[in-house]
């Protein structure tokens, strides 16, 4: 497993569909997956530090496992297929649960765990961005015709980024 941190969260042009960007603590791959609308909010106040008047769902759940005595250690990417992320929350116990990506990452911020990508997710969803004389590199070498493409699209994205597109 390797540790992530969460960027942020950015509506994606022109199909303004939300993401959340996710890089590695220590490395430079970063893995952008598409999430719902609720989930980009969820994630986005988080890490603005709002606190709404009333509990969300993510807090509701936090707040759940916190009164019955119980703590979320960690989440974790643990798989992607046919570009579905899938999640799972990681009690003190070593409880396992299976969840969304999306929604595991919401909790992950308002139970502050660390949060994790399975090796294989990384290998497959990761962008690792690194500019040689000759052209791109991947992480297992000389990138293909699809694996340059996103690297393209990837750079564009980063290119293009504000600090206020994470705030959304």
């Amino acid at each position: 497993m390797i540790e992530v941190e969460i960027v942020g969260v950015r509506i994606e042009l022109p199909s303004n569909q939300p993401l959340v960007l996710l890089r590695e603590v220590e490395g430079a791959r970063h893995v952008p997956i598409w999430i719902g609308t609720a989930e980009a909010s969820a994630i986005a106040l988080a890490q603005q530090g709002v606190v709404p008047p009333r509990p969300m769902t993510h807090d509701l759940l936090v707040d759940v496992v916190e009164s019955l005595g119980h703590a979320i250690v960690g989440v974790s990417i643990v798989a992607v297929e046919d570009s579905v992320f899938y999640g799972q929350l990681t009690f003190e116990n070593g409880t396992t649960v299976s969840s969304r990506a999306s929604d595991a990452l919401a909790v992950a911020l308002r139970a502050r765990c660390r949060i994790w990508c399975a090796d294989n997710v990384m290998e497959e969803a990761g962008v690792h961005i690194t500019e040689h004389d000759d052209g791109e590199e991947t992480q297992g070498g000389p990138a293909t015709q699809d694996e340059e493409r996103e690297l393209r699209r990837f750079r564009e994205f980063l290119d293009d980024v504000e600090p206020e597109d994470f705030g959304r």
